[in-house]
């Protein structure tokens, strides 16, 4: 009886949602940028990734349309923007500068609530991966608190508002594990973008094609993206039909991008937007063969 229940009140949120979205969309009718150029995770090559600041520092970028960030949900439903789905100790230690021990050693986000995550610090600790990046202390935020500030930032510094790119971390074989069910996930989403009234300039994305299914239907309003890995060589036809829809975005690893497959994607009207892109040289080939945007770490090079 209680699951009933809450597949009840879940589908009655997911409509009430809809409804709202729906709304939104007839009444800020935005189009996507021309040519999306987005910093992944913020400017994750040069701030602490998935941060407030992070964003900022690509909002002060003129280039930069589209802010793009990956979200997570805790063990008290609320949405966190962070990538991994467990406290990664190449960049995460204790706010007092210890590593990580114990069960916090690549602990699950979704097994801490909100306030927990607040004992993590994500920006001051070296990360070798990316040298450039500029070293302070951070803590992993809420997907609301930092569009309240990206959106007032960029009403500062900007003539037009942000577009935001945001990933649904979840992974089919995990449910109840690293996350909720790809539905709970994405109406919670939702739920904060309705709220923040950016629906019509978000796009959501996902490597699980369940995430973006299941918007699709309840949803049909929102731009979806279809994230592809380097091994998948599915012809864009083959893609389509096994997700039952036409997505307004692929955004394959740029190593798959070719004349033919922008070719094929333009031919179906899919917009086509590598991730992730770090060399200058490599960008210009990208945009010679007409690719709608480019995902990068360091946006300084758009």
């Amino acid at each position: 009886m209680k699951h009933l229940e809450k597949t009840l009140l879940i589908i009655a949120s997911s409509l009430a949602l809809s409804c709202s979205i729906q709304k939104e969309n007839l009444n800020h009718a935005e189009s996507h940028p021309s040519f999306s150029y987005e910093g992944h995770r913020g400017a994750r090559g040069l701030y602490p990734e998935n941060s407030i600041g992070a964003m900022k520092v690509a909002i002060d970028l003129p280039k930069v349309t589209t802010l793009e960030m990956d979200c997570h949900i805790t063990k008290d439903n609320r949405v966190v923007v962070y990538h991994d789905h467990y406290l990664n100790p190449k960049f995460v230690q204790y706010t007092n500068g210890k590593p990580l021990q114990g069960i916090d050693d690549k602990g699950l986000i979704y097994a801490y609530t909100y306030g927990e995550l607040g004992k993590f610090d994500i920006g001051t600790k070296y990360y070798t991966d990316f040298p450039e990046q500029k070293k302070v202390k951070t803590t992993i935020s809420l997907l609301s608190d930092l569009i309240d500030e990206a959106e007032s930032y960029a009403k500062e510094k900007r003539k037009k508002p942000m577009f935001y790119n945001i990933e649904t971390k979840s992974k089919d074989g995990k449910d109840g594990e690293y996350h909720p069910s790809p539905q709970e996930f994405s109406d919670l989403i939702l739920q904060v973008l309705t709220e923040k009234g950016i629906v019509a300039r978000t796009v959501i994305q996902s490597f699980d094609k369940r995430t973006i299914q299941y918007i699709n239907k309840v949803y049909p309003q929102v731009k979806l993206s279809y994230l592809i890995d380097a091994k998948n060589e599915q012809p864009i036809q083959e893609i389509i039909d096994e997700l039952g829809f036409t997505p307004f975005i692929i955004s394959p690893n740029f190593k798959l991008v070719t004349k033919a497959f922008m070719q094929e994607a333009h031919k179906h009207n899919i917009k086509v937007i590598p991730w992730t892109v770090n060399d200058k040289n490599e960008i210009q080939r990208l945009q010679s063969l007409k690719v709608d945007g480019i995902i990068s770490d360091y946006p300084n090079l758009f």
